[in-house]
């Protein structure tokens, strides 16, 4: 059976355990979900500066816990380390922004909504890395952090429709992206208020990652891109992978 690892590049297991059961009853038993969480880093990623650490976390992570498995599913949307974690693994990569970017752009023009006005800049460059920078539309973050969002979920979700649906009317958006790890089955509860789709991060990242390792665990397999880089001071496995 294809595994997954669901790296969470931020130290909440809670996030971890929430993106882990929701690729769980999306997949069913046709892939093997293996959780991780990062070893060191901020609680929640908001920041430039979390943001970067959260891409050394993910390196360490695979390091730690990737043997064996056929795909990564990078459990930030944001997707910290993304090109990193492409040039050192042998089996494929996905993110959760990347993932639902690419299946909003089937849909036309797309908006992103978020917690963490500090994520926009981001989420603008991952957006060109990526190629979709003519895709986008609008990225709409609300005040709320992706803390107080896992904290209060309930209490965040009109905040969070009241974005989508301003996505939809007036930036005339043909999807709109949930976007984060915390948000995990919310855009279901979101999508009747809409006429467009509203796609979830953490499903998309699902899917996307369960075909990947499909396709991994059959053979299909690309050739390693990593040249060996020399370390100091970083974690054992880490610098062997590197190595």
């Amino acid at each position: 059976m294809p595994r997954i690892l669901i790296l969470n590049p931020n130290t909440t297991i809670s996030v971890t355990e929430l993106v882990t059961r929701h690729a769980r009853e999306l997949l069913g038993d046709s892939v093997e979900c293996i959780p991780a969480t990062a070893r060191f880093g901020a609680n929640y990623i908001s920041n430039e500066a979390a943001y970067a650490i959260a891409g050394h976390a993910a390196l360490d992570g695979v390091a730690e816990y990737g043997q064996g498995c056929d795909a990564v599913l990078l459990a930030c949307f944001g997707d910290p380390g993304l090109f990193a974690l492409r040039e050192v693994c042998a089996m494929p990569v996905i993110g959760l922004a990347e993932a639902a970017m690419r299946q909003a752009a089937m849909h036309g023009r797309f908006s992103i909504v978020t917690g963490g006005a500090l994520w926009r800049p981001m989420l603008e460059r991952l957006a060109a890395a990526l190629g979709y920078a003519g895709k986008v539309a609008r990225i709409r973050t609300i005040a709320l952090t992706g803390a107080e969002i896992a904290s209060d979920p309930q209490g965040s979700i009109a905040f969070l429709a009241a974005e989508c649906r301003a996505a939809a009317l007036e930036d005339h958006a043909q999807a709109v992206i949930l976007g984060g790890a915390a948000l995990a089955g919310m855009a279901a509860r979101i999508a009747p208020q809409l006429s467009v789709p509203v796609i979830d991060s953490v499903h998309a990242g699902a899917r996307v990652a369960a075909q990947l390792a499909t396709d991994y665990a059959r053979g299909a397999r690309p050739p390693p891109m990593h040249y060996a880089t020399p370390t100091s001071g970083i974690g054992t496995a880490l610098a062997r992978l590197l190595a």
